[in-house]
């Protein structure tokens, strides 16, 4: 599905194009041409692929999907696949946006998601002087929007972290803390999946042997290379938090059952005397002199009765009761 297909020249827009006219203006050197995709048939991809002349490769890729983000370099031009991320309920849903840069174009195929551009186009145009840039500026618009995106998922995650943690020591809420923290663990990591493989990519784009695309733009590149950095932070102290309070909460389920063996154990040890008691007594030995006594029964009893209720408080006393 085509959203958008439009040429620019010297920060400003010229015309909405039609798709068989885009190699016209990918031709002219002063000018680019910035074309959007949504979940493309394999049609719509070979017609751009002989419109903008890409990479067979690069193609594939992206007809495919599913694919590591990525920035792989074909000749002039570049080829970067990002993850985008949305909270579906309390899943994380992953889509996916294939961005084709070169000289005089970029081509954006967004797949699975219900994310758009729309915002990234809106403000490339109200600022003609960066966008004069041409295509590396753009290519920069969508991976910075892309990454800025990312953050409020971060701090959400961090928040239902902290949620948790406050419930730590609540008694009885052991087992279910180390669910939710797994299944928080698995939400960290499919972010940590999204910026990881994209943080060692966008190194390249502002240091060492730069891309020809990406030359005059390398400084704004380095801002989203440190969002990364510091989105990858804070993911890596997540990770730290829960493998922590997994191991809290597996310590509370330890000490939970404990107490309970105490318990038991307290009550096996005050039975047991009971039953000592009363083994002895219904031997039926005939010399046994209790039996024959009026109090004996009473008397065996109270003994009975006193001696647990010695080892009871004495077990209160310890605190296994």
């Amino acid at each position: 599905m085509l959203i958008n297909c439009a040429a620019y020249a010297n920060g400003r827009k010229l015309a909405d194009l039609p798709v068989a006219d885009i190699s016209d203006y990918v031709e002219h050197s002063d000018a680019f041409v910035w074309v959007a995709l949504r979940d493309p048939d394999p049609a719509e991809l070979d017609e751009m692929k002989r419109e903008f002349g890409l990479h067979e490769l690069a193609v594939e890729d992206a007809r495919k999907g599913h694919q590591r983000p990525k920035i792989e370099e074909y000749g002039d031009s570049l080829f970067c696949v990002l993850h985008l991320l949305e909270l579906s309920g309390d899943e994380l849903a992953v889509g996916e946006v294939a961005i084709f840069v070169g000289a005089n174009y970029v081509l954006s195929v967004r797949n699975h998601s219900e994310q758009t551009f729309h915002s990234v186009r809106e403000r490339c145009e109200r600022e003609p002087e960066l966008l004069s840039h041409g295509a590396s500026f753009v290519f920069y618009a969508l991976m910075d929007a892309v990454v800025d995106r990312y953050f409020p998922i971060v701090d959400l995650l961090e928040t239902e972290l902290e949620t948790i943690e406050e419930q730590i020591f609540a008694k009885g809420t052991a087992r279910a803390n180390i669910e939710r923290l797994y299944a928080l663990k698995r939400k960290v990591m499919v972010v940590r999946h999204a910026v990881v493989p994209l943080l060692e990519a966008s190194a390249k784009l502002h240091g060492g042997r730069v891309p020809k695309t990406c030359v005059n733009s390398q400084e704004y590149f380095r801002d989203v290379y440190d969002h990364l950095t510091r989105i990858n932070a804070s993911l890596d102290a997540a990770r730290e938090t829960i493998g922590t309070a997994i191991q809290v909460n597996l310590s509370m389920v330890t000490i939970e059952e404990s107490e309970v063996n105490k318990k038991l154990a307290a009550w096996a040890g005050i039975f047991a005397v009971a039953t000592a008691f009363a083994g002895i007594w219904g031997m039926n030995f005939k010399a046994m002199p209790e039996l024959q006594w009026e109090y004996g029964y009473p008397a065996a009893i109270g003994v009975i009765a006193l001696t647990c209720f010695v080892l009871y408080r004495r077990f209160k006393h310890f605190g296994w009761l």
